[in-house]
């Protein structure tokens, strides 16, 4: 009996300094041979620290940054990515930090961005993010390999020039009703107005009605959801994720939970419908539902094994919560950083007023014209410039590469801060952090230079599907408010870009609204 228990007790220890080593090696002595290793290549950066490495760090400085205003200027990389502009400042545009114990390097090289982005090795893939995150929507937006080839292929007919043509009548009704509330509430010449709240709404009902064929009203349920769960996103993600918490029940991981449910049936039901509707042809082909399932059932049929081609419902739905999402915040987070910039800068909303009237007049706006709105496009490649969306990318690479002249081993982030490089004075000139929309007069290749510095809607295979269908939108909404409207900032504005996933201003958009 003794000694099967001290067999057992030598079997157990064995177990536990195997243990040990492993997460001293993962934990210490790995990112410490890994720091040896890309210092002699010339990429230093802030000390590792155990467990955490940089990221508390990283997260205080955020939040920090991000407790007080700034003063009312386009300077807004020391408040987004106060973490980022202080190491770059210190060790070069190429640093490595550490995200718990993953090494991060941060690349800022034209070049470099091109090669990563573009997947010229095929070494480069998504860094996994935290599961909770899934949450919210995975799509396409999340897929790798195949899966992302077949989804990407199946959603591309939805968004062709001809499909948006059609989609134009939905934009022109929920903008007109945005500029009849906004008629309502000024009675007389002029009226403070938080547009924030109402470009949210409007494009919430854009896409509601394009994606769904519904009215804002019937998808608010959604909208509020998702945005519920957007900020329980970003809360979650202000710590390293440990594995398997999302499965521990706290207060958070299960109104999360409950969100999606609620979202997947609310969808669901939508999509069960719809199917319905299809067998008996009595549904509509125009909106983004109905193509995607047009287009999915096509590629169903001319699959020879049907469970490997096509989309499930599942997946469906996870494309529908990423239309809800992506396509709601990036376009209003556009518009709302428009007004807020043409109200800073109102000679550029004077130039912008007089090119609409020219094409427009006070009629409706049309696709053709809207196509040679050619102020309002360089005005809005500018915010886009100042003002990305997305302020950050993130890769990682799973084999031994060579990028420019570093070698890289698996594993490895590579962080792409497009906030930094779109602010880039070695980029974009002295004036690299003032708004000059003349810059993209000649277009967006003469403007960069050709090189890949401007990417608010990413780049390469997986550039932003949805491109064209925000830009649109955008330049119809903002054409319609410069026919009725003039606007300026008020006095309780404050100046506090914020991200919620997406660049978004943290106390609103008040501007004084003035009848023309």
């Amino acid at each position: 009996m003794e000694v099967v228990v001290l067999g057992l007790f030598v079997v157990f220890s064995v177990l536990i300094a195997s243990w040990a080593l492993k997460t001293v090696y993962l934990l210490w002595l790995k990112p410490m041979k890994m720091k040896k290793y890309l210092k002699k290549q010339g990429i230093d950066g802030p000390s590792y620290k155990l467990f955490n490495g940089n990221f508390k760090e990283l997260v205080m400085m955020r939040i920090e940054a991000r407790s007080k205003p700034m003063e009312l200027s386009h300077r807004i990389v020391p408040r987004l990515l106060p973490f980022e502009d202080q190491s770059v400042k210190t060790y070069g545009k190429m640093f490595v930090s550490w995200i718990g114990s993953t090494p991060r390097v941060n690349i800022m090289d034209p070049e470099m961005i091109r090669d990563i982005l573009s997947n010229k090795f095929g070494h480069f893939a998504k860094v996994k993010s935290n599961p909770l995150g899934e949450l919210l929507a995975k799509g396409v937006v999340s897929y790798q390999g195949e899966k992302w080839v077949k989804h990407r292929r199946i959603i591309n007919p939805a968004f062709h020039q001809e499909k948006l043509k059609v989609m134009l009548p939905a934009f022109y009704a929920c903008c007109s009703e945005l500029i009849e509330k906004w008629e309502k509430l000024i009675s007389d010449e002029s009226c403070e107005v938080d547009v924030w709240p109402y470009l949210q709404n409007l494009t919430a009902d854009v896409i509601s009605r394009t994606a769904f064929g519904s009215s804002y009203e019937e998808g608010r349920r959604i909208f509020e959801l998702q945005t519920e769960q957007a900020k329980l996103v970003v809360e979650s993600g202000r710590s390293i994720y440990i594995p398997g918490f999302r499965f521990v029940p706290t207060k958070r991981n299960r109104r999360m939970k409950e969100i999606f449910r609620e979202v997947s049936t609310l969808l669901r039901e939508m999509i069960n419908n719809r199917e319905k509707a299809m067998k008996f042809g009595k549904a509509s082909a125009d909106d983004l539902l109905g193509i995607l399932m047009e287009s999915n059932l096509k590629e169903v049929k001319d699959g020879s094994n049907a469970k490997n081609f096509g989309m499930s419902i599942d997946e469906i739905i996870e494309e529908c919560k990423l239309f809800y999402f992506a396509g709601q915040e990036t376009t209003s987070t556009l518009l709302v950083w428009t007004m807020i910039v043409l109200s800073m800068h109102p000679e550029w909303q004077v130039k912008a007023r007089e090119e609409v009237i020219e094409v427009f007049g006070r009629k409706k706006p049309d696709f053709e014209g809207l196509n040679h709105l050619k102020v309002v496009t360089m005005i809005l490649n500018e915010v886009l410039r100042l003002y990305p969306p997305v302020i950050m990318l993130t890769r990682v690479t799973y084999k031994t590469i060579e990028l420019g002249n570093i070698r890289l081993p698996p594993d490895v982030e590579l962080a792409l801060p497009i906030l930094l490089v779109q602010h880039d004075p070695e980029l974009w000139g002295k004036d690299a952090e003032e708004f000059n929309p003349e810059r993209f007069s000649e277009g967006v290749s003469k403007a960069t230079k050709n090189q890949v510095s401007f990417l608010p809607f990413s780049y390469g295979p997986r550039f932003c599907i949805g491109q064209n269908f925000a830009l649109v939108e955008a330049k119809m909404a903002l054409a319609m408010i410069l026919q009725k409207f003039s606007f300026e900032l008020s006095p309780t504005y404050t100046h506090a870009p914020s991200t919620v996933l997406i660049l978004q201003p943290q106390h609103g958009a008040p501007l004084i609204l003035h009848k023309l």
